[in-house]
């Protein structure tokens, strides 16, 4: 639980950076390069996020976790196609999506201690 907690708040973090590095894409000539590495700490975060939620066995943290990959390979896809239109909209969705998934992440409950 703990490993998903840390992967879903980072990956809404290198989500935020993305949006940051898109503005320096559109505001200074070295923004492409730093837009792209962005890119692929997106990708290799949400993979990893993945892992955690399988490896902590949580239904509800999975689907959500395979959907934020397939959007991530579409942005990819989109990004590299220069298709703004739909690139823009769905970045804004997946780092909406990922701050809803961590703020649930972090309100839910820790189970009970056991006491001896």
């Amino acid at each position: 639980m703990r490993f998903l907690r840390i992967t879903l708040t980072l990956q809404t973090l290198v989500l935020l950076l993305q949006a940051v590095t898109a503005g320096m894409l559109l505001s200074s000539p070295g923004g492409r390069a730093a837009h792209s590495v962005t890119a692929i700490a997106v990708a290799v975060v949400v993979l990893v996020n993945l892992v955690a939620a399988i490896v902590a066995r949580r239904r509800a943290a999975i689907g959500p976790a395979v959907g934020m990959l397939v959007l991530t390979l579409a942005q990819m896809a989109l990004g590299m196609a220069h298709m703004k239109t739909l690139h823009v909209p769905i970045g804004v969705l997946m780092f909406g999506g990922s701050l809803v998934q961590t703020a649930q992440i972090w309100a839910e409950r820790r189970p009970a201690a056991a006491t001896a």
